[in-house]
């Protein structure tokens, strides 16, 4: 099973490398107020790293958790970003689709 990350902070959040195995760059989505401190520790990550910046777009805490949440695979987030912590309804969500193993890091206030 792949191992997805969620990024949760009040205020700020990062990225985890997550299991962005068969895209040659990782890909994140989520809140709006992460949105510039994970940018710009993506962009970071790029300049610093043998790896490529990672993807980073802003969808909102929700948005992010159900675009999160809808499965594993190329065709899905390898990080979410939020400026809450996930719901136990998300949770259930993500395990109905096979997201089991998720990895919480709150980052801030």
């Amino acid at each position: 099973m792949l191992k997805k990350t969620l990024t949760v902070a009040a205020i700020a959040g990062v990225f985890v490398a997550g299991a962005a195995q068969a895209r040659d760059q990782i890909r994140i989505v989520g809140s709006s107020t992460v949105f510039p401190f994970s940018t710009a520790v993506a962009e970071q990550f790029g300049k610093t790293s043998s790896f490529k910046t990672p993807v980073v777009e802003s969808t909102g805490s929700g948005g992010g958790l159900k675009l999160f949440c809808a499965g594993a695979g190329d065709e899905h987030p390898d990080i979410t970003n939020a400026s809450r912590r996930i719901k136990k309804s998300e949770v259930e969500k993500c395990a109905k689709n096979g997201v089991t193993s998720i990895t919480e890091v709150k980052l801030g206030y």
